[in-house]
């Protein structure tokens, strides 16, 4: 019998991604509260883009928060910067990656236990 431990972030009851380390689970946590907290700031904005939209760029704008950043800082676009990573892309299309504006958030730990 093997005993995986897995770390779930939850928000609202909904489980939106499960980790093997408590490091990437927390940063992805992180990525989601940064991304929540940008739809927030774009809501506002009169822009009159759907919530979908709006997800999507706020979500990539998380993803991409240092570029982000260093662009608001007076920087340069780099080659990196204006293409999402393979990897980004995968991960969105997954079912249990979809994410609403939420709040409330948890990781926690979840052992699983199979037999042989």
């Amino acid at each position: 019998m093997a005993v995986i431990v897995q770390y779930i972030v939850v928000r609202n009851g909904e489980q939106k991604m499960t980790f093997t380390s408590k490091k990437e689970a927390d940063a992805y946590d992180k990525l989601l509260d940064i991304s929540d907290q940008m739809y927030i700031f774009l809501e506002s904005s009169t822009l009159g883009m759907g919530p979908d939209q709006l997800e999507e760029l706020s979500f990539f704008l998380a993803e991409n928060r240092d570029v982000a950043v260093g662009l608001l800082r007076g920087g340069k676009v780099g080659k990196k910067t204006a293409t999402v990573t393979k990897t980004a892309l995968e991960e969105k299309k997954r079912p249990n990656a979809g994410r609403k504006n939420v709040k409330g958030r948890k990781a926690a730990p979840a052992a699983v236990a199979s037999g042989a």
